[in-house]
């Protein structure tokens, strides 16, 4: 299990092979990258409804209805 001495040497590490700077940057591009996410998320999710919607406007289900019977094997 990972405990809190444990993160703190393998943040100690990641700092002195990557240093600071690359990781501020890393830090902002993956913030840049979630917050694209969210927002492309937010977009497509109202016109995912009025697609539906127009879907279910237009479209009728025909078939035949077959019964169904119970049998105990």
């Amino acid at each position: 299990m990972i405990t809190v001495p444990k993160l703190l040497i393998l943040l100690a590490i990641i700092m002195v092979v990557f240093g600071t700077k690359k990781l501020r940057n890393i830090g902002t591009d993956i913030g840049e990258a979630i917050r694209g996410f969210r927002t492309a998320l937010k977009e497509g999710e109202g016109e995912k409804v009025v697609e539906a919607s127009d879907e279910v406007k237009d479209k009728t289900i025909e078939g035949e209805t077959v019964s169904k019977t119970d049998e105990k094997v």
